[in-house]
C-alpha cells in the first residue's frame, strides 16, 4: 500500500513547474513609463486641461492666419484628435456641448430674415428631391461597406446614414447596433466633411472670417440687456427642446432665437469671444471622442470608413452641382446643405464663408427629421444585403 508522501510526490514538480512560469509571467510585463496612462498620471487634471485649452487657442489663431474657414473649429477639433489619441484621459462635459450647440442655434436664428425664409418655401420641392438623392446615396454606399468592409449590416448602415452624430449613436444603440463603431463612423466622416468643406471653400476663394458683424463685449445697459436676453434663449432653447427634438439643443435656440429675433422682441448679441468659445467646445467634443480604444476598435476598417465617406462626399457635390442648376444659388451653399455631415459643423462653415446659411440649415434640418423618420428602415435594409452576402460567402 503506497505511502501518503508517495501519493503526494507527483503533485510537488506541477507546483515547482507554475511558480517559475508565474514569476517570469510578472517580470516580463511592458515597464511602468511605456505604459501611455503614465503620462496622464504625470499631470494633474487641470494641468491638462490648460495644455488642451493653450494648444487649441494656437491652432485657431495658426489656422485664422492662414485665412482657413471655420479656424475656430476645424483646430480645437484636430488638436483635441491628436490630444485624445496621443495621451487622453479627458472628456468634455456634455452640457458644455449642448450650450455651445444653443449658441451656434442663436447665430442661425440671427442670419435668418422673412427673405430668407420665403425663398426656402419657395424651393421646397427642389430642396426635398436634394435630400432624397442625399440619402440615396448614403444607402448605396452603405450596401458597399457592409458588402466589401466587413462591418455589421446594422452598424455600417447607422454608421454612412448622414444626420446628427448624436443622434444617429442614440438611434443606433436602440437598434443593437454597436454604439462606438457608429460613433466612430459618424466622427471619421463629420472629420472629413468638415476639412473638404473648409479646403472646397479655400479653392473656390472663400476666406476665413467672421461671417456675421463682429460684435465686441457689451458696452451699455442696453447691450447688456441684449447679450443677457439671448443667453436666456440660448439656455431656454436648449432646456425645452434638447432630448425632445433630434438635434434639440441647436434647434431649439434656432426655433426661440427666430421667434423673438423676427418679431424684435429683442436683438441678438453675440460678442466675437462668445462664438470662438463654442466653436472651440464643438470642436474639442468631436475631437476628443477619438481615443486609442476607439482608433483600436475601427483600426481594421479605418481605411474603408474613410473611402466611403470620401465617396460619399464626392456624390454629393455632384448632387450640389445639379441643385445650382435648379435653384441658381451658390455651389458652395449647395455644397454646404448637401454635404454628409453633422448640422453643427455645416452651419459654423456657412456662416464663415459667407455662404447662404438659411438654406444650408433647411437642407441640413430636413435630412435629419427625414433620417429619423426612414433612419431604422434604411437601416434593415442595408442589414438584409449584409445577410445574403454573408451567405452568398459562406455557400462559397
Amino acid at each position: 500500500m503506497p505511502c501518503p508522501a508517495q501519493k503526494l510526490a507527483p503533485a510537488r514538480p506541477c507546483v515547482k513547474r507554475q511558480q517559475p512560469l508565474a514569476f517570469y509571467r510578472s517580470i516580463s510585463l511592458p515597464p511602468e513609463p511605456s505604459d501611455p496612462s503614465s503620462h496622464r498620471r504625470a499631470l494633474p487634471v487641470w494641468a491638462r486641461w490648460v495644455l488642451l485649452a493653450i494648444s487649441c487657442m494656437v491652432a485657431n489663431r495658426l489656422l485664422y492666419i492662414l485665412h482657413m474657414p471655420a479656424g475656430g473649429f476645424i483646430g480645437p477639433m484636430a488638436v483635441a484628435i491628436v490630444y485624445g489619441v496621443s495621451i487622453g484621459g479627458l472628456k468634455l462635459p456634455r452640457p458644455c456641448f449642448k450650450l455651445s450647440q444653443g449658441v451656434i442655434g442663436v447665430l442661425i436664428a440671427q442670419t435668418l430674415s422673412m427673405t430668407v425664409l420665403f425663398k426656402i418655401l419657395n424651393a421646397w420641392p427642389v430642396m426635398l428631391l436634394a435630400t432624397a438623392i442625399t440619402l440615396l446615396l448614403s444607402l448605396v454606399v452603405g450596401i458597399g461597406l457592409v458588402r466589401y468592409g466587413g462591418l455589421p449590416g446594422s452598424t455600417a448602415a447607422w454608421g454612412t446614414t448622414p444626420g446628427a452624430a448624436a443622434a444617429m449613436v442614440a438611434m443606433a444603440e436602440e437598434s443593437d447596433a454597436d454604439p462606438r463603431i457608429v460613433a466612430a463612423m459618424q466622427y471619421v466622416r463629420v472629420v472629413c466633411v468638415v476639412l473638404i468643406g473648409a479646403l472646397v471653400s479655400h479653392y473656390l476663394g472663400v476666406t476665413g472670417g467672421p461671417g456675421h458683424p463682429a460684435q465686441g463685449l457689451p458696452d451699455s445697459l442696453g447691450e447688456l440687456g441684449d447679450g443677457l436676453a439671448t443667453l436666456a434663449a440660448v439656455v431656454a432653447g436648449v432646456w425645452l427642446f434638447d432630448g425632445r427634438l433630434p438635434a434639440g439643443a441647436l434647434l431649439g435656440p434656432v426655433v426661440i432665437g427666430s421667434v423673438l429675433h423676427l418679431t424684435g422682441v429683442i436683438t441678438i448679441l453675440l460678442p466675437q469671444p462668445l462664438l470662438e468659445l463654442a466653436y472651440g467646445l464643438i470642436g474639442t467634443y468631436v475631437g476628443l471622442r477619438f481615443d486609442r480604444a476607439t482608433v483600436r476598435n475601427i483600426a481594421r476598417s479605418l481605411g474603408k470608413m474613410i473611402l466611403a465617406s470620401l465617396v460619399l462626399i464626392a456624390l454629393c457635390a455632384l448632387s450640389a452641382w445639379l441643385m445650382t442648376l435648379l435653384m441658381h444659388t451658390q455651389f458652395i451653399s449647395a455644397y454646404l446643405g448637401t454635404s454628409p455631415g453633422g448640422l453643427d459643423s455645416m452651419t459654423i462653415i456657412a456662416i464663415d464663408t459667407h455662404a447662404d446659411v438659411g438654406l444650408v440649415v433647411a437642407l441640413q434640418t430636413l435630412r435629419l427629421f427625414t433620417v429619423v423618420l426612414v433612419g431604422p428602415g434604411m437601416a434593415k435594409l442595408v442589414a438584409r444585403f449584409a445577410r445574403s452576402a454573408t451567405g452568398s460567402i459562406g455557400r462559397g
